[in-house]
């Protein structure tokens, strides 16, 4: 029960992730944000760990998982930033939600040793709701103005689910995800450096930016590495797809978004794809 416990945490620190970023967007580039982020949830994760293991260190990765821990994690919250900075927010926040049929997509080869029919069908229908919100139902038109950030966001989703597979199949001894994040900090301030820093940002920025690093990037990294270590995949991706339903409500309400019916609808066909592949996988 437990590593279901997690997942569910997860999802629900998840579910304020767009509504968030959007907020730190507000008043924060993408560099600002990546590094007034990463470095309280760097900062936060070690403590974390040093306190649980009553060590003044925190496990190190190889060189092998420290490169996947960095993919997954920096590289993924970078492209979702930049996702949510050049696309609407709602949209977008929907396409980076593809991974929940691309788990099932990449799980299915990486199991079988090929991609089978039914699992194909199942990503060409996840397909067609990423189609369906990029296009708000208008024959598939897309508006060429958000097209980098849809393609930012979709990108999301291959990012995602390769590192939850692949951090599902490897099940590390360790958890080294305060080491992830940690790394996702020091790039995160190379960027920040980099990019000519104003100066202090606003306020209300800022304290978006704290809570991305202690909620959705900080506790919900724990949660979802204890879940995808020692739990069914199968049954942790069935409690995701909760996800994209509270974070398009969260960022309804919160951000005063719209939300189109065609958005709802390729939602839909994004989540039963994925349902549907688990049944048949």
């Amino acid at each position: 029960m437990k590593p279901y416990l997690y997942a569910m945490g997860a999802v629900l620190c998840w579910a304020s992730l767009p509504a968030a970023t959007g907020s730190g967007l507000d008043g924060l580039s993408v560099p600002e944000l990546l590094f007034f982020s990463f470095v309280p949830a760097a900062a936060y994760l070690a403590a974390q760990e040093m306190i649980i293991s009553r060590r003044a260190s925190i496990p190190w990765p190889s060189l092998r998982m420290g490169a996947l821990g960095l993919a997954g994690i920096f590289v993924y919250h970078a492209v979702y930033y930049l996702a949510l900075d050049h696309a609407p927010l709602v949209e977008g926040a929907i396409l980076t939600t593809t991974w929940s049929f691309w788990i099932v997509v990449f799980s299915s080869v990486m199991m079988k040793k090929r991609l089978s029919v039914p699992v194909l069908a199942v990503a060409l229908a996840g397909l067609l709701g990423a189609g369906l919100v990029v296009s708000g139902g208008r024959s598939l038109q897309f508006d060429m103005r958000f097209l980098p950030g849809y393609a930012l966001a979709l990108c999301c989703g291959l990012i995602w689910s390769s590192f939850s597979v692949a951090l599902s199949r490897l099940r590390p001894a360790r958890d080294y995800m305060p080491a992830f994040t940690v790394l996702a900090a020091a790039c995160s301030a190379v960027v920040y450096a980099v990019s000519s820093p104003r100066g202090l940002p606003p306020a209300g920025a800022l304290l978006s930016a704290l809570y991305l690093g202690l909620v959705p990037l900080g506790l919900s990294f724990t949660l979802w590495n204890r879940a995808v270590t020692t739990g069914n995949m199968t049954i942790i991706g069935y409690l995701s797809y909760l996800t994209p339903p509270l974070a398009v409500l969260l960022a309804a309400l919160t951000r005063g978004a719209d939300v189109t019916p065609q958005a709802v609808l390729g939602m839909a066909v994004i989540l039963v794809a994925a349902f549907v592949g688990r049944r048949i996988a």
